[in-house]
């Protein structure tokens, strides 16, 4: 071995390590034990949050009735968001609700990722909203507005965990599930705020909810 490569032995994986100490760490966006730090939001108020979302053995459990969503009380941008979901009974409809804007209502404004069964990877776009997929921009005033994912569906039968990781850099949504980049947006017209997941319609459970800042 030279000098040179001696070096270079050395050098590498010291850079490496030096670049892990420095690069963002993940957090833990949901706890996973309580739903502390999350506002709930629900379409009647003859039912309590409580009666809808629970938690159970490090899993969040969601009834998926009535409608509404939980979102974190803190703002986000420019992160890598991991989320873990399945079906326990049967498939149905849900999403990951991205930089929430204005008051909380049922169907708030912001961009969505859906969840539902055989789209996941779709972007749903809850107005006012915008956002550019290969070079076609859609926009709604109100809602909704879907936009296909790109790929085959990806998703896992129901029983089985699934994955998303959802890259939002500035005004560009990147979302994979399994593992298969799904969806490409840019110039999105929201790009932070809090994160949401949804009730709709159908039980579904939630698990491992992480975010790590891209800077």
């Amino acid at each position: 071995m030279n000098r040179r490569t001696g070096w270079l032995v050395f050098l590498v994986p010291a850079c490496a390590f030096l670049f892990s100490l420095c690069a963002p760490k993940k957090q833990m966006l949901w706890n996973g034990k309580d739903l502390e730090g999350w506002a709930f939001v629900l379409e009647t108020d003859s039912v309590s949050a409580a009666d809808v979302w629970s938690v159970k053995d490090g899993v969040i459990l969601c009834k998926g009735a009535p409608n509404g969503y939980m979102r974190t009380k803190e703002s986000y941008s420019d992160y890598r968001l991991h989320v873990e979901w399945r079906w326990p009974v049967t498939g149905g409809n849900s999403g990951v609700f991205l930089h929430l804007k204005g008051p909380d209502q049922v169907w708030p404004n912001c961009i969505e990722c859906q969840l539902h069964s055989g789209n996941a990877g779709d972007f749903v776009l809850i107005g006012p909203s915008r956002i550019t997929v290969e070079d076609s921009t859609y926009s709604v005033a109100d809602r909704f507005q879907s936009i296909p994912k790109q790929q085959a569906a990806s998703e896992k039968a129901v029983g089985e965990w699934n994955s998303y990781d959802i890259v939002a850099s500035g005004d560009t949504i990147r979302c994979s599930v399994n593992g298969v980049l799904q969806n490409t947006g840019v110039k999105a017209s929201q790009s932070a705020g809090p994160i949401g997941l949804q009730s709709e319609g159908a039980p579904v459970e939630f698990r491992n909810v992480l975010i790590q800042p891209l800077r």
